[in-house]
């Protein structure tokens, strides 16, 4: 770079951060005065507000003068103060040609509940003026309750000069009696569930996880061989303790299990295993649970202020369909949370019915095991490769030479998921995922399966919105099918018979064992098998976009006071999982978030 360029680069930096600062300045004076009469003073006609917490006391995606102008008046109400610029990421223009031209900011600033980090992406309008297109705001702490990291980080000694595993020993001593109450309940000892207690013990909140198996990591450790990770390491980093730099790219399922054990030990989290909720009352007057836990046929009685549910957003219950002639067939028939790799199947004929993400692994491992694999597929498929996520949508935010995640989960927040321009971008990100995978998609039309680019174009992550299914990340499986390797039959299922399965248009499976990879019930059902119709009847729906965008009752009020629902990929669990936490906390505290109707 020449003299010349250098002065020109070092030129337009101080532009875009006169631009940022004017604007800033701008919006903090109508947020102060709560002047919704000036929307269009800093936003453009058809902006976006995405707020988590702070000014709205949930998670919205509010959208133009009517909705925004709710936000702006309840902005007047909170006291904002210390608006300024986050030059740790300087403002920057948006990469490629487009027009207008985008400029994004981050900053902070101050309510009377907390800090608060934002986010906001301007345009220049025909006047010359500098306009938001969207805007996040998220609630980073609460004032007076700030997380004990970082430079607040414990200091390890005894105050009082006694040894320094003292601390360890009464965690210990927590979690296998009564020593003191705990406050909230976690019921799960999976990512989110750890993710979650890890938040609250920073935040300094007395919560135990109990989980149902022998160990933590079991969830992952009791399952087929040949199952990873369908994301990349990048993008799977837990709360405070990212993955070491020598991991592989897609986690096997024993490291990951043995992962969440040294997370859990590494971070003290107060975990009791081999442990059930044998019985839940919750009393209104008092905004107290009452849980009785089992422990290997002990019981002990807790009475926490919260109560989450985090044993995985696909629930417990397996959904099974019915099929006629289940009765008469001879062999084996289960359904995929029941599948292991063992007892070994070399030689006999499987039948994998179900196309998502659990039946290609189920299939792979079968044939990988030796056995002669069938699929059955009966709806079309959402079909993209693990690299090509990785290169195409993660690698930006999630890579090697990516951001820091804090960054990269802050940015990835701001962008509403109604957005007309997010949702193009997302179409874009697809159509090109599919041109690179052309070769295995022709593949895959060859052999006779149904694929497409999910509803709406929008590929596998608006069907884990939406659907939380219908789509498979490859690891290994489609080249299988597109190679002949696994056989694939699409279809309808009319009949079981003896020994096989026989298709609508008259195609007979030879079958040994059947698998059904069909899918849970979802973690309302497990809220009413595990808390009873009471709790479960005041919540839901659970999961799904409401009508801003927000995935419903995850991460927030449920509908039943003092409880909540914890759940989605390690991504999403690491970036919301903060903001349930700080939601009980505020409760604990009686701390008044506000309100935006």
């Amino acid at each position: 770079m020449t003299a010349a360029e250098k002065r020109d680069t070092a030129g337009s930096h101080d532009m875009l951060t006169d631009v940022a600062r004017n604007w800033l300045e701008q919006l903090g004076q109508i947020l102060r005065r709560g002047d919704t009469g000036s929307y269009g003073k800093v936003f453009v006609p058809d902006a976006w507000w995405r707020d988590l917490l702070a000014f709205s006391g949930d998670l919205r995606s509010l959208h133009t003068a009517d909705t925004i102008g709710r936000m702006i008046a309840t902005a007047g109400t909170l006291g904002v103060s210390d608006l300024e610029l986050d030059l740790r990421v300087p403002p920057a223009l948006s990469p490629g040609d487009t027009t207008p031209p985008v400029l994004q900011i981050l900053f902070g600033l101050t309510t009377r509940v907390g800090r608060v980090r934002a986010v906001a992406r301007l345009t220049p309008g025909d006047d010359d003026i500098w306009r938001a297109t969207a805007l996040l705001t998220e609630l980073d702490t609460l004032h007076g309750h700030e997380p004990t990291t970082g430079r607040r980080r414990p200091h390890g000694t005894s105050e009082s000069g006694g040894r320094t595993d003292d601390r360890h020993a009464g965690r210990v001593r927590e979690t296998s009696a009564t020593v003191d109450e705990p406050e909230v309940i976690v019921i799960g000892a999976g990512h989110s569930g750890l993710g979650l207690a890890a938040h609250l013990k920073t935040l300094g909140v007395r919560a135990l996880v109990v989980d149902r198996n022998a160990r933590i990591g079991d969830n992952w450790r009791n399952r087929y061989d040949s199952l990873v990770l369908h994301d990349p390491v990048w993008a799977n980093h837990l709360p405070f303790l990212p993955f070491p730099p020598t991991w592989p790219v897609f986690t096997p399922k024993d490291r990951m299990g043995d992962w969440l054990e040294l997370y859990a030990r590494a971070l003290e989290l107060n975990v009791r295993t081999g442990t059930t909720v044998a019985s839940s009352t919750y009393d209104v007057s008092t905004g107290t649970w009452e849980l009785d836990l089992d422990s290997c046929g002990q019981v002990h009685t807790v009475r926490p202020r919260h109560v989450v549910l985090a044993t995985g957003l696909s629930g417990t219950e397996p959904l099974v369909p019915e099929f006629e002639g289940t009765d008469l067939f001879r062999g084996e028939i289960l359904h995929s949370g029941r599948y292991r790799t063992e007892p070994a199947r070399a030689g006999t004929s499987v039948v994998v019915i179900g196309t998502g993400n659990s039946g290609h692994d189920i299939a792979q491992d079968l044939y990988l095991s030796g056995a002669n694999v069938t699929l059955v597929q009966r709806g079309p498929t959402y079909v993209v490769g693990g690299t090509t996520v990785v290169d195409v949508m993660l690698e930006p935010a999630y890579g090697e030479d990516s951001p820091p995640t804090e960054i990269s989960d802050l940015v990835g927040a701001s962008f509403p998921r109604f957005d007309r321009s997010a949702c193009e971008g997302l179409r874009a990100a697809v159509a090109l995922m599919a041109e690179r995978d052309r070769p295995l998609l022709d593949g895959l039309t060859t052999r006779g399966f149904r694929h497409n680019l999910g509803d709406d174009d929008m590929g596998a992550m608006n069907l884990f919105l939406t659907r939380n299914g219908g789509y498979y990340i490859d690891v290994g499986a489609s080249r299988l099918i597109a190679d002949g390797e696994i056989e694939l039959v699409a279809g309808t299922i009319e009949r079981f018979t003896p020994d096989a399965l026989r298709m609508s248009d008259g195609r007979r499976i030879p079958a040994d064992t059947v698998v059904l990879a069909t899918g849970f019930r979802g973690i309302h059902d497990t809220a009413r098998r595990v808390l009873g119709d009471a709790v479960a009847d005041k919540c839901g729906p659970v999961w799904g976009l409401d009508d801003e965008g927000e995935i419903r009752s995850v991460w927030r009020r449920s509908g039943h006071d003092g409880f909540w629902f914890s759940g989605g990929n390690l991504t999403m669990a690491r970036v919301y999982n903060k903001y349930l936490a700080l939601q009980i906390k505020a409760d604990l505290e009686g701390i008044e978030f506000p309100s935006v109707p």
